[in-house]
């Protein structure tokens, strides 16, 4: 097949649908819909979100230095797009998508209890990259659905029905294809 060149876009694609918390002290919390996220690091464990400088998450991350990364279930997706579309300076995300907030292990912002898994993070740098300032965050604690656990304490996220974001659409991740390294593994004789 023959590809046409377009001029250099944000298409890396799919992303994570996510949902960040965060509080500034004597504040209601807030809730961001961010697409532009991922892991940096695994030792320590790192993660970055990016946000435009005008949004009211930034402003409040700026202050506190901390936030919350929400996984979306596809049973969120809806209240995940209506909190992309408002701001918190003028709605209260919470109460208006009937999401609950609930206290995180170790840093100010709440978690969503409606969430199956939530990143806490405490951010380490922010980089200025044009229109989105990328905010560098280590994970100091992850609060994790018990359901999701098996009886051995093993996750399985894809018990999750995670939703993701590719181009302007939302889908819910559905058929695993392999594990890491089955294109090597040795076949049982």
């Amino acid at each position: 097949m023959a590809k046409l060149e377009w001029k250099g876009g944000a298409m890396l694609s799919p992303l994570p649908a996510v949902l960040v918390t965060s509080c500034a002290e004597g504040e209601r919390p807030n809730v961001a819909t961010v697409a532009w996220c991922g892991i940096t690091c695994t030792h320590p464990p790192r993660v970055y979100i990016s946000l435009r400088p005008s949004r009211y998450s930034h402003e409040i991350i700026s202050k506190t230095g901390e936030f919350v990364i929400n996984l979306v279930p596809s049973s969120m997706v809806r209240a995940a797009d209506s909190c992309g579309v408002y701001t918190g300076r003028k709605v209260d995300k919470f109460k208006r998508f009937s999401l609950t907030a609930e206290p995180s292990y170790k840093v100010g912002a709440p978690s969503i209890a409606q969430s199956p898994m939530s990143l806490e993070c405490k951010v380490y740098s922010v980089l200025p990259q044009g229109t989105h300032d990328m905010f560098l965050a280590d994970v100091v604690a992850v609060g994790v659905e018990e359901s999701l656990l098996d009886e051995k304490g093993g996750l399985h996220l894809d018990r999750a029905r995670l939703a993701a974001y590719s181009h302007g659409e939302y889908f819910e991740l559905g058929k695993k294809l392999g594990s890491f390294g089955f294109s090597v593994k040795k076949k049982k004789r």
